[in-house]
């Protein structure tokens, strides 16, 4: 069956995305919650933030955009629940479909919809005065981070997804994950954090992705900033595919 991988996972994935389509408020409500946070910095806290940047939205608008990321996977694993629960994967394991193709579905839904959040929050960025002089190439380098960062989130989402018991426990993963980039370089410097706080803030994830794409947007040399980013990323993500999987493989042995 591994040769139809790519049509069952193109049948799936078109089954989730119209799922979306009908709910677009999914979308809108991925969103809102950053745009809210970037409203609060910007015309509330940004005033008394003292970041060494001209505009706090451009110093801001990384870590929202992580946060975005954050509050969207929420989703994949409240969907994945329900498939769950619903009996979805007995109907499909009865079928002469790939078994994989049913989790790639819904990691590829979750990267689309993220994407489309992005987007949202990028142009509500820019109203409010984001601008950056960075070039193509710098934008799919940002991007390149974003769905890396996305993958590896989602995939971590899968695994409450297929083991939690009930609708919250699906979804609730989610807030400590949506809460890291307060402790991290996205809102302020962490040379103005004390001193325990300052030694987890600059070795933890979300500090090294933020900045890379801070310096892209900035068109500042990025150096081993965006490889310390960039491993990150790839480490989650390969460490939560392979976990996912496990978990997978048990819940339909």
């Amino acid at each position: 069956m591994n040769k139809h991988f790519l049509g069952d996972t193109t049948v799936l994935l078109g089954r989730s995305l119209r799922h979306i389509a009908r709910s677009p408020d999914t979308i809108i409500t991925t969103a809102v919650m950053p745009i809210a946070f970037m409203l609060l910095f910007v015309y509330v806290f940004g005033g008394a933030i003292e970041t060494g940047s001209d505009s706090y939205v451009n110093y801001l608008l990384p870590g929202i955009l992580l946060i975005t990321i954050a509050s969207g996977i929420s989703y994949t694993a409240f969907r994945l629940f329900l498939d769950m629960q619903g009996g979805i994967f007995e109907r499909f394991q009865s079928m002469p479909i790939a078994r994989s193709a049913v989790l790639w579905a819904h990691v590829l839904t979750s990267l689309v919809a993220n994407l489309v959040s992005l987007v949202v929050v990028v142009l509500v960025a820019l109203l409010m005065g984001f601008r950056t002089g960075t070039s193509v190439l710098g934008w799919l380098a940002v991007a390149g981070i974003l769905v890396l960062f996305t993958l590896a989130l989602t995939w971590i989402a899968i695994i409450p997804g297929l083991t939690a018991q009930s609708v919250d426990g699906a979804s609730a993963f989610s807030y400590p994950l949506v809460f890291l980039p307060f402790v991290s370089s996205a809102f302020v410097p962490t040379a103005s954090m004390p001193g325990p706080v300052r030694a987890f803030a600059e070795h933890q994830p979300v500090t090294a992705i933020v900045n890379a794409i801070r310096d892209l947007f900035a068109q500042e040399p990025v150096g081993s900033g965006l490889w310390t980013a960039l491993v990150w990323c790839a480490g989650i993500l390969v460490v939560a595919y392979l976990f996912a999987n496990l978990t997978y493989r048990r819940k339909i042995s």
